[in-house]
């Protein structure tokens, strides 16, 4: 195994996040192009993992903090790592050493960058990110968001430790019509999916629904709202990783639609 840093002819496979045979990557549209294309010159780092073969099994991507959906100054936030999985496409690579690797090379590289350390984000849950792993690789809590774990490796003793952005404002309800907030940075395909299921969704009620949205890769918009993405359905946020289904974002969307239908149809 081995780790190098993206090429051209590899930037394919970074935008479907290995995944080319996936259907679902096919809904996410060409949202991460055009985030790659803004972030490119503004200190994005990628790096892949190979097999013996030459083909790749995993990825790691890494921004400046200030491109992030956190808060901090010198400091370097990993968006993800991913080792691919599945039984399509490439194949299983998991427990391969590929993950560890991976960040241990995004470590020694942003020493040497100068960063004052590395942070990441976790899940408590059992699906990938998860916050125990990178415990169990020196990384240290530092804030806490529902089931979202903030973490940290600092490199210098001047480190000031990250923070989970606030929500500043939530999208509000319709009065007239259904709001749907869309609030979309482009670097995660599954966001682009629920935003598009949402947008698919809409198409289904001409006329009863209002939508709204907001390209997150501006700095400003996100401090406005706090948000770095989100999909909202009058005021109320749908999962997007994983993405919330086709069917039950329209389900929830024509169950809002009904609702206003009704509360219009008793003062008529």
């Amino acid at each position: 195994m081995k780790i190098t840093d993206m090429t051209p002819e590899d930037e394919a496979l970074y935008f479907c996040c290995l995944e080319e045979w996936s259907d679902e990557m096919k809904e996410a549209g060409d949202y991460k192009q055009k985030w790659y294309e803004y972030i490119k010159d503004k200190g994005l780092r990628v790096k892949f993992a190979r097999d013996e073969n030459n083909v790749i099994g995993g990825m790691i991507h890494y921004v400046p903090i200030e491109h992030s959906l956190f808060e901090g100054s010198n400091l370097y936030v990993v968006l993800c790592i991913w080792v691919h999985g599945h039984k399509q496409g490439r194949g299983d690579y998991r427990k391969r050493g590929m993950g560890k690797a991976l960040l241990k090379a995004a470590e020694e590289d942003c020493r040497q960058l100068g960063t004052n350390g590395l942070v990441t984000w976790g899940l408590l849950i059992p699906v990938f990110m998860r916050a125990s792993w990178f415990k169990r690789q020196g990384y240290n809590v530092i804030d806490k968001n529902g089931f979202m774990r903030l973490l940290w490796k600092p490199f210098t003793e001047n480190a000031v430790p990250p923070r989970f952005m606030k929500p500043a404002k939530l999208p509000d309800k319709g009065t007239e019509k259904v709001n749907i907030t869309l609030l979309r940075n482009g670097w995660c395909p599954a966001q682009s999916v629920a935003c598009e299921r949402a947008l698919r969704a809409c198409s289904e009620f001409p006329g009863k629904v209002n939508i709204q949205e907001y390209d997150t890769k501006n700095r400003e918009t996100v401090r406005e709202w706090g948000i770095h993405e989100g999909v909202y359905i009058d005021g109320k946020e749908v999962r997007t990783g994983p993405p919330t289904s086709y069917m039950k974002i329209r389900n929830r969307i024509a169950g809002r639609v009904k609702k206003l239908d009704s509360r219009k149809s008793v003062h008529q």
